[in-house]
């Protein structure tokens, strides 16, 4: 009897050998073929289920907004149960930093489909900024709640503040990366800043 294929794990499989491709030599690397060769499989399976390289590199993105999700959740857990808003706020901000292999592979990755977009604004168009803009008003949320509990100043524009922690994390990813500064020197640095929105004392972290 001849195996049953699980299509969507074999989808998988192809979109996180594109990912790879992607963390280690760039998507100008990514060929459909490169990434038939990197998953193990034909070019002609690859083809199969995704039609074209755009429906391949947008579909992988998805696996990459999975990876990082899990990793987010993991750290929130982290900080225990039930977690306050702030506990929220900081596990997301850690969880994007680049301090560890699996969190910099991450990083790498993502860069390499904002080098991409640069080159390719109809990509930008086609999937936009999804994923940053759920991460923005999932967060800017969780500061409002704060607001309301009376831990964080009423009179702050949450989502201002959000959007500037995040480009904070970004910028600080960037420096790591770039070998300015440690991940440890980078967590202080975001910490004291989210310090600012969430006076010590009030929280846990």
């Amino acid at each position: 009897m001849p195996k049953r294929v699980d299509h969507d794990e074999r989808r998988r499989q192809i979109g996180e050998a594109l990912l790879r491709i992607a963390h280690t030599r760039g998507l100008q690397a990514a060929s459909m073929r490169e990434v038939a060769a990197e998953a193990g499989v034909s070019l002609r399976l690859v083809q199969y289920y995704f039609h074209t390289k755009d429906e391949l590199l947008l579909g992988s993105l998805a696996y990459l907004g999975e990876q990082l999700s899990a990793r987010v959740t993991r750290h929130i857990t982290e900080l225990g149960s039930p977690p306050t808003p702030r506990d929220v706020v900081y596990g997301t901000l850690t969880a994007i930093l680049p301090t560890d292999e699996e969190s910099r592979r991450l990083t790498r990755t993502y860069t390499a489909y904002y080098a991409l977009v640069l080159d390719r604004p109809d990509l930008a168009t086609e999937h936009g900024a999804t994923y940053p803009d759920a991460v923005e008003r999932f967060l800017a949320k969780q500061v409002r709640a704060a607001q309301e509990a009376g831990d964080v100043d009423p009179d702050l524009d949450a989502p201002i503040a959000v959007a500037g922690l995040l480009a904070l994390t970004n910028g600080l990813g960037s420096s790591v990366l770039g070998g300015q500064r440690d991940g440890a020197a980078a967590l202080a640095i975001l910490t004291y800043h989210l310090d600012q929105i969430f006076p010590p004392g009030r929280s846990r972290n």
